[in-house]
């Protein structure tokens, strides 16, 4: 209590006594005015240099669109001037066969029969009367609704077609109509469906969007296409002139790159404004240096010489000048000559127009010395790199034509041909009741010899014996069958044996071959004992 007392007469007395005062002087510091407008904002918490709108960002979109008004508002566009640049420009059409080349190739997609019997071997005969059956349906006869293209033919149009268009739609004809064997395919132009043909509400919350309808869930039901023949018609529909075809016919294939996308864009759509601007630069680069190499003179007549002028000629008469070399042409009175030297291209043409490829190939997921056709200046280990990155691209490519479109033709035609009785060889034909077994195949698609062949098959053998890889599998980096391979081998060697063949020179050349080491009983022990020895003063 005392203390408490004593504290607050303390207060008290501190309170009445008089406040201090202060003299107000001015401060030497010089004032700053300050803008009027809004505040910034402080260092911390600037925002990222790609969101912030400025006289720089101006054009840039700031509104998220959807999917859908991404493929309405460009798809159409984006695909004329595709196939436009596809007709008339050198570097797409290189891009075309690149990817007709390296996804299908030369021989298509092998099949590979992987029917298995309830012990978990291979059942050979099943096999082989599957790989048989599919042979002979990959005929133009079987497998064109038309009868032209082959199967192989066809998946390379399909391959053109979605890196031109961004889509590829083909459609499954089955019964009397579709041929000899009972499925055959129709393929469609894209355009056919069209992109602009939408409808919000239908009964059972169905709905058409790009021409396409889908059940509430999202689920394609059916496709519309234009009636009749577009050459004559164009790309253009009414209510009466579009025909309704059942989804379960129809196979639609695209790169997804949005969520939700319903329709594919051109695969060298980030690329088609640089293509053709460098098409326009190369044709002016052109004429240029055409203009500048022709050598040409002029005459000019002295004051008082030449041919009298007729003004009513000169006066609807057009001055030109042809450059064209060796050629003098005679100015008209009163013309006088300007020297004018044309030094383009220059030293920047080369360097720039391999930098706009370069953009172009890296939007198309192409390397640029395969799009460019350009090996001038690569060294082993760059084109190394690059062959092996387009590689990936090409064979991730290949598992997206076997997912949207192989598989599901070999299992429809494999269903047709089943139930007809077609699958049949050596005597023994195949039953419907089995067709779970029957679709368990493997798909190998076209690879690549090696960049540097001794060096590469060098690291595969050193994989292989260190168990960090199969033989099967090296087979089939090379694009083969390693069943075929080895029965090949085989029968190779049953051959050279009937042949009269000594076994001492097949194992030589088998030894040679593979790197086994002969048996003693033919070469020797001694032989396989200094064989031994000089590899192991080799290794040393």
């Amino acid at each position: 209590m005392f203390g408490f007392g004593k504290t607050r007469h303390a207060v008290d007395a501190a309170r009445k006594e008089p406040p201090v005062e202060f003299e107000a002087r001015e401060s030497s510091v010089p004032k700053v005015r300050r803008r009027s407008g809004p505040s910034r904002p402080p260092t911390g918490n600037r925002s990222f240099d790609a969101a912030i709108t400025n006289r720089l960002t101006a054009n840039w979109t700031t509104t998220p669109l959807t999917v859908d008004q991404v493929i309405d508002r460009n798809q159409r566009i984006l695909v004329a001037r595709s196939r436009e640049e596809a007709q008339k420009n050198d570097y797409m059409r290189n891009f075309l066969r690149l990817t007709a080349q390296n996804i299908v190739g030369h021989r298509g997609f092998a099949l590979q029969a992987q029917a298995r019997l309830q012990n978990g071997e291979l059942d050979r005969s099943a096999n082989e009367a599957l790989e048989a059956w599919w042979k002979k349906w990959q005929r133009a006869e079987n497998s064109d609704i038309k009868g032209r293209r082959s199967f192989r033919l066809q998946c390379k149009s399909v391959v053109r077609t979605a890196a031109k268009d961004g889509e590829f739609m083909i459609r499954e004809v089955t019964g009397r109509a579709a041929g000899p064997m009972g499925y055959a395919l129709q393929t469609i132009d894209p355009q056919r469906c069209p992109v602009d043909y939408n409808v919000e509400r239908l009964p059972d919350g169905r709905f058409i969007r790009q021409g396409i309808e889908f059940s509430r869930e999202g689920r394609a039901l059916a496709y519309f296409f234009l009636r009749g023949d577009p050459a004559s018609t164009g790309y253009t529909f009414n209510g009466a002139s579009l025909d309704r075809v059942p989804a379960r016919e129809i196979i639609h294939g695209f790169l997804e790159d949005i969520e939700g996308q319903r329709r594919g864009l051109p695969w060298a759509a980030t690329s088609l404004w640089r293509l053709h601007m460098l098409g326009g630069f190369e044709k002016a680069a052109l004429s240029s240096a055409r203009t500048g190499a022709s050598v040409g003179g002029f005459f000019e007549w002295k004051e008082g010489y030449g041919p009298e002028p007729d003004d009513e000629e000169l006066e609807d008469e057009e001055l030109y000048i042809e450059a064209e070399g060796g050629v003098f042409q005679e100015l008209p009175p009163g013309a006088e000559v300007k020297e004018f030297k044309s030094q383009y291209p220059t030293g920047e043409f080369g360097p720039f127009h391999k930098a706009m490829l370069r953009g172009a190939g890296a939007g198309m997921g192409v390397a640029y010395v395969s799009f460019a056709n350009d090996l001038e200046g690569v060294s082993f280990s760059s084109i190394r790199q690059g062959v092996l990155d387009e590689r990936d691209h090409w064979m991730d490519l290949q598992e997206w034509l076997v997912e949207m479109l192989i598989d599901r033709i070999y299992q429809g035609a494999l269903r047709q041909s089943l139930l007809r009785g077609l699958v049949v060889h050596g005597g023994i034909r195949l039953r419907p009741e089995n067709v779970a077994r029957y679709e368990n195949v493997h798909w190998q698609g076209r690879r690549w010899a090696w960049v540097d062949p001794k060096k590469d098959i060098e690291a595969e053998v050193a994989a292989k014996d260190n168990m960090l890889t199969s033989p099967s599998e090296i087979i089939r980096k090379q694009g083969r069958d390693p069943e075929t391979v080895w029965r090949t081998y085989a029968a190779d060697i049953r051959a050279m044996e009937d042949a009269g063949i000594p076994e001492k020179f097949i194992m030589a050349a088998l030894v040679k071959g593979t790197g086994l080491v002969a048996p003693a009983s033919e070469t020797g022990g001694s032989q396989t004992e200094e064989t031994s020895n000089e590899d192991d003063d080799d290794d040393e």
